[in-house]
């Protein structure tokens, strides 16, 4: 056991720490819940109503308090004990998953409901997001940063494996309220990571920042470092560009399974099995890209592999518009999600090095509004888009802008590969 531990530490620094691997093992039970509950309710929405539009609302609905509230969250983070606060949120977030349950499995579910609880959902996300990036230097160490944050990736696309795969397999046994089971899950499953933070210590931690300015003023210092820092200032506008772009195409994965990929004598049973199959494909991409982050993420390849991330998912995107059949859907959709864990990865990583713990909370918030903020304007643009002129149109037009800004980026600022820090 002793030599096991040794290999393991060796090889994942940050599992050396007790509290971080507490934490991991917690969260990744939490994320399968969460994947399975992000399998079924789009599937379940598209099905309510049948519009793509409402899957852009949803999306919509759960982005946009990221909007309005991720930059001063940034700010009151810094002043907050990360863990109690994202024991608090994590709480807000098994509530809302326990009221989704509640109304799906007495059918009286509507689509307004729905969007109600994405909102609630996305208020406490806006700061949870924050608060936990923040705090894995509070459990690892700046040594170990970079590999607690390869491992979190990882647990993230092991649940985006496993979970579409639990949800079909539910769905299977349920073919009336399996999407109300499926909820029912993802609230029990919040409990392993609120347990698992009540025995973490944050050994870490530094003293809580003292409020010596106002809020605006804060929020100011950390854009004055953004603005002389080039290369964090490019993963900033990449991250937008992804957040517009690109990202909000995932949310019309049920339209892509239910209309384009549509066969004869198609059932409900059909429809919701190579719905999950498009959602296990995307996350066996983005598992092998966390796998080979892990194994790897010396400071050597990571320009390299920013700029594979984006070739692949740009090349996946682009193929959507031209398929009909399943199996090259699922390998364009294995593309968009190695592509897009390749990318958040390195980014993630390139950030988080070079800013400095006093600002890490204002920085990373707005890293966050670039990615999530503006996703509402993506969502809902991607939803009407696919409504108006289909979804192989939407992906044309996507792709084509994510390869001329993102390659515009990688030619005229090749700073944006490279830490300053």
């Amino acid at each position: 056991m002793h030599r096991i531990r040794t290999a393991l530490s060796t090889s994942f620094p940050a599992l050396a720490s007790r509290d971080f691997a507490i934490f991991w093992v917690g969260h990744l039970l939490s994320l399968i819940g969460t994947a399975m509950q992000n399998t079924a309710q789009p599937l379940l929405a598209y099905r309510l109503s049948g519009r793509p539009f409402d899957l852009g609302l949803i999306g919509f609905a759960l982005t946009l308090p990221t909007f309005f509230l991720a930059l001063p969250g940034g700010v009151l983070i810094e002043h907050w004990d990360k863990r109690k606060t994202i024991i608090i949120l994590q709480i807000v977030m098994m509530l809302d998953a326990f009221i989704l349950a509640y109304l799906t499995l007495s059918g009286t579910i509507q689509i307004w409901q729905i969007i109600a609880l994405a909102l609630v959902l996305g208020i406490a996300t806006a700061f949870e997001i924050t608060a936990r990036q923040a705090m894995l230097i509070e459990l690892v160490g700046r040594a170990s940063l970079p590999n607690a944050i390869a491992l979190q990736s990882t647990a993230f696309n092991v649940a985006r494996v496993l979970g579409p795969s639990f949800t079909a397999v539910l769905l299977l046994a349920f073919p009336k309220n399996g999407e109300g089971w499926i909820f029912l899950l993802n609230g029990i499953s919040f409990i392993t990571i609120i347990i698992g933070l009540l025995f973490v210590h944050t050994r870490y931690k530094e003293n809580l920042a003292p409020v010596t300015k106002s809020l605006f003023n804060e929020m100011l210092d950390g854009q004055k470092y953004i603005a002389r820092t080039a290369s964090v200032g490019m993963i900033i506008l990449l991250a937008a560009i992804m957040g517009l772009f690109a990202f909000p195409i995932s949310q019309q994965i049920p339209v892509l399974s239910k209309d384009i990929l549509a066969a004869i004598n198609d059932t409900k049973t059909s429809v919701d099995t190579r719905n999950s199959a498009l959602y296990t494909a995307q996350g066996v991409g983005a598992l092998i890209a966390a796998f080979m982050i892990v194994i790897n993420n010396s400071e050597r390849w990571r320009g390299t592999r920013l700029i594979l991330g984006e070739a692949f998912f740009i090349i996946g995107l682009l193929g959507l518009a031209l398929v009909h059949s399943l199996w090259p859907a699922l390998i364009l959709i294995a593309f968009m999600g190695w592509g897009s864990v390749t990318q958040l990865a390195t980014m993630n990583t390139l950030l988080q090095l070079q800013i400095p713990n006093e600002l890490r909370g204002r920085v990373f918030s707005v890293y966050l509004w670039a990615l999530q903020g503006v996703a509402p304007i993506g969502s809902l643009l991607i939803g009407w888009m696919t409504q108006q002129w289909g979804l192989s149109t939407t992906a044309t037009i996507c792709g084509l802008t994510c390869l001329i800004t993102m390659g515009s980026i990688q030619v005229f600022r090749p700073g944006v590969r490279k830490s300053e820090g």
